[in-house]
């Protein structure tokens, strides 16, 4: 039982560590998404100041300006999509923590049902060796 216990403990264990790394590269993709999108709002600017022109609708306007606006929004929609994919993952996270702390619980307590059995046999080893000092 104990050893079916700890396997269990360990599946749900590894089942956590990989909801963690979800979590983590999710986290990690949303993070790279707008710092690109940062650096491309760096770039729009020093297009807009270079050309003087800064009103996307101008006849004028740089090509490479409306590319990277596209560009730009592009990350910024696709990091919103991975802020719905981390409450997903985050929800996923806690619901095997939860069943990992479940396990956890009925471990401890089959342990302290094995304990108290040990200590109730011993203690009728105990009495039987007492009474049969008495008796002599």
């Amino acid at each position: 039982m104990k050893s079916r216990n700890e396997s269990l403990i360990r599946l749900k264990k590894f089942q956590v560590d990989e909801k963690r790394r979800a979590v983590s590269q999710i986290e990690m993709m949303m993070a790279d998404f707008e710092r690109m999108a940062g650096e491309l709002d760096q770039q729009i600017e020093l297009e807009h100041n270079k050309t003087g022109i800064s009103d996307a609708s101008h006849f004028a306007y740089s090509t490479f300006a409306k590319a990277a606006l596209q560009r730009r929004d592009n990350l910024l929609a696709s990091a919103e999509d991975m802020r719905e994919k981390l409450e997903a993952a985050q929800d996923e996270l806690a619901e095997a923590l939860e069943e990992l702390k479940k396990v956890e619980l009925l471990s401890q307590r089959e342990h302290g049902r094995v304990v108290a059995e040990e200590n109730k046999a011993e203690q009728a080893e105990y009495d039987e060796i007492a009474r049969m000092r008495h008796m002599r």
